[in-house]
């Protein structure tokens, strides 16, 4: 699976929604791209910036990969030809990438997360993720990996500086 990450610092690239809660919520095992198939409206709308991937997730449904509960709101120029925003989109992948993904999602109790949505040469993709659900317990202390990780490195910068 081709793994591409998401930032501004791809070329190329200009990133319209990331979805910050999914590494809070997520153990990240694996990343993939995948195209998405969108309306004219949509892409018009994604276009002025406007999308939300908070309560995104993907599911496999016959053989295919659906993205649910992507918000992207209704084109403001648009008429009765705008789309529902929170419509079922599809998501384009080869045939091998989907038959590994359902046999992951299967064997090891995996979530497809979406962690970013862009577009990349003109074309809107979606950087997904295989992720296992955290604990309660798992959030806490990496959080607290965290919090000790920025104490050192501001002991660090302080030292380095000469102010200690």
């Amino acid at each position: 699976m081709a793994k591409k990450p998401a930032g501004k610092g791809v070329p190329g690239r200009q990133v319209l929604a990331t979805n910050r809660k999914a590494r809070h919520n997520y153990s990240i095992l694996e990343t993939f791209e995948a195209g998405v198939v969108l309306l004219g409206t949509e892409v018009k709308s994604l276009r002025d910036g406007k999308a939300s991937l908070a309560d995104a997730y993907a599911t496999v449904d016959d053989g295919e990969v659906w993205l649910r509960n992507l918000h992207i709101p209704e084109y403001h120029h648009g008429s009765w030809t705008n789309h529902d925003p929170r419509r079922t989109r599809k998501l384009l992948l080869h045939r091998r990438q989907i038959d590994v993904l359902i046999g992951k999602i299967r064997d090891g109790n995996l979530a497809l997360v979406p962690l970013a949505l862009y577009f990349s040469e003109g074309k809107v993709k979606v950087e997904m993720a295989l992720g296992r659900g955290k604990r309660a317990h798992d959030k806490r202390q990496d959080m607290a990996r965290r919090d000790a990780q920025r104490e050192v490195a501001r002991a660090l910068g302080r030292r380095v500086k000469g102010i200690d």
